[in-house]
């Protein structure tokens, strides 16, 4: 019952900042398509959260153009770091070259499940509350997966189809990264 409360808690806080760092790197890999100010406002929810972890590791390692490596790095270390603690919680051996693949995976896995979470709330946001700045900001998130997909599906008119398309690939995905741990 422990382990099962100390896997919950370690879930929940490795998903929130790790996601947070994979979000920040994902935003300076677009961040050409994105305006000034839209950083800015999300910068300020996702600086605090991040800034302890990804500012020191960005003095030893320089972004490698647009990837910002310090926080990809920032979010491995943080799933690993909840990997190394349920090994030893259990009595398993802490480290080995299979759990830093399996770090590897579970990270893909919190990037595919923090694109699912854009998809429908881009999509529950265009519903509800088209043209918010909320909505522009996750469209703008969203967009550059949608786009290539929208080049192969057929235009049905007002009926968009990639949301869907993307969810069903993304999903695909998670299934085979399953399979893999």
């Amino acid at each position: 019952m422990l382990i099962q409360i100390i896997n919950l808690l370690l879930q929940v806080f490795v998903s929130i900042v790790a996601g947070a760092c994979l979000l920040r790197c994902y935003i300076q890999w677009l961040g050409s398509n994105l305006g000034a100010g839209q950083i800015k406002s999300i910068g300020s929810y996702l600086f605090p959260l991040t800034n302890w972890i990804i500012l020191p590791i960005r003095r030893i390692i320089p972004s490698l153009g647009r990837f910002d490596t310090a926080s990809f790095l920032a979010a491995y270390v943080l799933v690993l770091g909840k990997t190394i603690i349920l090994s030893w919680i259990s009595g398993l051996i802490p480290l080995t070259a299979s759990s830093l693949i399996i770090t590897l995976i579970e990270l893909l896995d919190l990037t595919i499940s923090g694109l699912i979470w854009l998809v429908f709330a881009s999509v529950i946001l265009s519903w509800i509350s088209a043209g918010s700045p909320i909505q522009y900001l996750i469209s703008l998130l969203v967009e550059p997966l949608l786009r290539p997909i929208r080049r192969v599906i057929p235009n049905l008119g007002s009926l968009d189809l990639s949301p869907l398309v993307l969810l069903l690939i993304l999903q695909v995905l998670q299934i085979i990264l399953s399979n893999l741990k």
